[in-house]
């Protein structure tokens, strides 16, 4: 809740100082407004480029998609669920469309995963049935926190339309695998639980290799 409101709060003061921005665009100050889609999903930006050289912006972006994992022979099912919102600082060293920007993001992104076999399956290195594992079923997520760093193009320093894009990092870490769960006929033995973990940390092994999320994205949008 108190990120929420922060958000919340940022986001009015940046709605707040619009109209008095825009009032400046003459004297080189322009206030944006775009929609972005790629790799951190599709959302709103908003921002400021107070000179030639220097902005600011804030924007979210969500998508859910679905994809595979697999562990030890067995393919897991996968639903990406992307949800992030932060800010960047924007440097343009050449005065033009060029920049070089830093900043982060509040991230809610998660991943469930899920496995139904219809036959035999090999879960932590042991063999059952499809009675016995029933549905196996876990949840990924990252650090809230993320850093990014991007370079990109966002056009010319005027008012009217514009296509904006960008290329970079966030800097998210691995995603953290929770305790798996089962509805099959053995999911409260004992041993069947240790398979279970041992199939979690195999998994988690796989996951930890992918520490940054690309950043790829495009805008279109207003300058006014």
């Amino acid at each position: 809740m108190k990120t929420m409101g922060a958000a919340a709060l940022a986001a009015g003061l940046m709605l707040g100082v619009t109209p008095a921005l825009a009032q400046n665009a003459d004297n080189g100050t322009h206030v944006r407004a775009a929609v972005t889609v790629g790799t951190l999903g599709i959302g709103p930006e908003l921002g400021v480029r107070f000179n030639d050289h220097f902005g600011i912006r804030a924007g979210a972006g969500f998508l859910t998609g679905n994809g595979t994992a697999e562990s030890d022979g067995e393919e897991y099912d996968a639903k990406v669920w992307l949800k992030s919102f932060g800010g960047m600082a924007d440097v343009y060293p050449f005065g033009g469309g060029f920049r070089l920007s830093a900043g982060a993001r509040i991230n809610r992104s998660r991943v469930d995963v899920g496995l139904t076999p219809s036959g035999e399956a090999t879960i932590g290195e042991e063999d059952y049935t499809a009675a016995e594992v029933g549905r196996i079923s876990g949840r990924a997520n990252v650090k809230k926190f993320a850093p990014a760093l991007t370079f990109g193009w966002a056009g010319k320093n005027r008012r009217g339309f514009y296509v904006g894009a960008e290329v970079g990092a966030l800097f998210q870490g691995a995603y953290r695998i929770e305790r798996f769960q089962s509805s099959g006929t053995l999911r409260d033995d004992p041993a069947f639980q240790a398979a279970l973990e041992r199939e979690r940390v195999s998994l988690q092994k796989d996951v930890d290799k992918v520490k940054v999320w690309p950043i790829v994205q495009l805008a279109i949008g207003w300058r006014f």
